[in-house]
């Protein structure tokens, strides 16, 4: 396999997270799952998944003392995480796995199988989830799904940057990310065809991604993940609970 490099997103806004309030942690990253950091948890799995180097985005000292303690780097957070993300592309090089430091559940084995998975092909590859394999994992959690011809899909918070030219997605990813919530929004961008062929259920997942790759001049995958609880990470206090009780009955 190709070495590669790792970067974990763990910025923060100006506001204390909701999560964090939740927890009662000063930072997000810090809040304590399974009897330690989330981020603690996300270092060492990228590092046993084979990862070369591990650096963190992040302005907070805290943060950065457990990054450093856990063998990672520090890297100044930027505006917005995508921003964060094309200067730790900049500073680490192809390939780069790229995650976030609230994926408290992630597993070394699904880092393997993913990068294993990613087409030969292709510039950048994002890791999806079926919502029947979601919905086997985590009975009734509620999350934001792509409804294409192809079935129902929900991300994972693990993206793949294969090359030099992948940085010419991060400005589509930020615009993606920030419609996230509004599926809709995300397709509109493929044009009024398109945007008619998922209105009616006829746009495969395969097809949007090609067309929102050819937006930006590379080619992008998307790779079916192995496991539902890929696509659970802890954005809300609701979250956090889940991920608790899931490491609490071994689920996870």
């Amino acid at each position: 396999m190709t070495r590669w490099n790792a970067l974990i997103l763990a910025g923060s806004r100006d506001e204390i997270d909701p999560v964090a309030r939740a927890a009662g942690a000063a930072h997000k990253a810090l809040v304590e799952v399974g009897g330690e950091p989330m981020l603690a948890r996300v270092i060492d799995a990228v590092k046993a998944a084979g990862a070369g180097r591990v650096a963190i985005s992040s302005n907070d000292e805290d943060t950065g003392r457990l990054a450093a303690l856990r063998g990672a780097e520090v890297l100044p957070a930027a505006e917005g995480p995508s921003e964060s993300a094309r200067s730790g592309f900049a500073a680490l090089g192809s390939p780069m796995l790229l995650t976030t430091a609230d994926h408290a559940l992630l597993r070394p084995a699904w880092i393997e199988s993913f990068i294993k998975d990613v087409p030969d092909d292709c510039d950048a590859a994002i890791l999806l989830a079926r919502r029947a394999d979601i919905e086997a994992a985590v009975p009734g959690n509620k999350r934001t799904y792509l409804r294409f011809a192809d079935g129902e899909w929900s991300g994972c918070n693990l993206f793949y940057l294969r090359g030099p030219s992948a940085a010419r997605g991060l400005a589509l990813w930020r615009s993606v990310e920030r419609d996230r919530k509004r599926p809709w929004k995300i397709v509109a961008r493929i044009g009024p065809r398109l945007l008619l062929a998922y209105l009616f259920g006829r746009l495969t997942l395969a097809r949007a991604l090609a067309s929102l790759g050819g937006t930006a001049g590379l080619r992008v995958a998307a790779v079916p993940a192995r496991d539902g609880l890929a696509a659970v990470d802890v954005d809300k206090p609701a979250d956090l609970e889940l991920v608790r009780a899931l490491l609490r009955d071994g689920a996870a």
